[in-house]
């Protein structure tokens, strides 16, 4: 039977279906155990974050607990199954990439995944208890905070994303740099604004109030500035290997035309 020319399409296609379907399977069968231990895990982020003058969480509709759990222990299917899932994606995309390609994907991957922990477990372990208490102190002896399970969960949920996305900005600083699209210089002149674009991006991210935004502007901002030092580093040490190699193109012509 004679090849068909959209045979690699297909066969790409099927790689890439039997790749979701791997993730999906994986993240389904995790899913009943993540469901099991949703209970602790409530239980550890109100006696984690929620100061003892809170109070302890309420629920205020029939199905609110049953609804919450479902979507945490999707959160927690998700997390569970993440090594997994990027190592299918991993699997699937290997055979187009050359072997430095490979490499440098395997260090982007292992360090965004780093930075994305290391935003989430700062949220965690320091801003939800510190903005759980500062909510906290409003109260008075006729003012009592009642606070739901599901707005509980919803604004740990959206804190621990935020911060994880938002501890990207190194890896975006260093992209873009690398790949040509802005200069280190230019982002430095640029500073004021990038600044300003760290606080939209908070407000945007976090609940409405300036405690919060502040809270994950300021590490975020402290980020740029460390991805902007190591993207002048490579920078210059680009343009240090290029004129090397031009030095080294000169003077070969050099040569050759005193040869001739």
């Amino acid at each position: 039977m004679p090849e068909l020319p959209d045979q690699p399409l297909i066969a790409h296609l099927e790689a890439l279906r039997n790749a979701l379907l791997n993730m999906l399977y994986m993240t389904a069968a995790l899913y009943p155990a993540a469901y099991w231990i949703t209970p602790e895990v409530i239980d550890f982020l109100v006696r984690w974050s929620c100061p003892p003058e809170m109070g302890q969480l309420n629920y205020f509709t029939p199905m609110e607990v049953f609804i919450a759990r479902l979507k945490l222990a999707l959160v927690l299917a998700l997390a569970a199954a993440f090594p997994f899932n990027t190592w299918q994606l991993w699997r699937f995309l290997m055979p187009a990439l050359y072997e430095s390609e490979r490499r440098a994907l395997k260090w982007w991957i292992g360090a965004s995944t780093l930075l994305f922990v290391m935003g989430a477990g700062f949220c965690l372990g320091t801003i939800l208890p510190l903005l759980m208490r500062f909510s906290a102190g409003f109260a008075t002896p006729n003012l009592k905070p009642v606070i739901g399970l599901a707005g509980f969960l919803e604004l740990s949920g959206w804190l621990l994303l935020s911060f994880g996305l938002m501890f990207q900005f190194p890896l975006a600083v260093i992209l873009a740099v690398r790949f040509g699209a802005v200069r280190v210089e230019t982002l430095r002149r640029g500073r004021p604004y990038v600044v300003v674009g760290i606080l939209i991006l908070a407000a945007i991210l976090t609940p409405p109030d300036v405690v919060s935004q502040l809270l994950l502007a300021v590490p975020t901002w402290i980020l740029f500035e460390i991805g902007l030092l190591i993207a002048a580093r490579q920078q210059k040490r680009r343009e240090a290997a290029a004129a090397a190699e031009l030095d080294d193109a000169v003077l070969d012509v050099y040569r050759q035309d005193n040869e001739s």
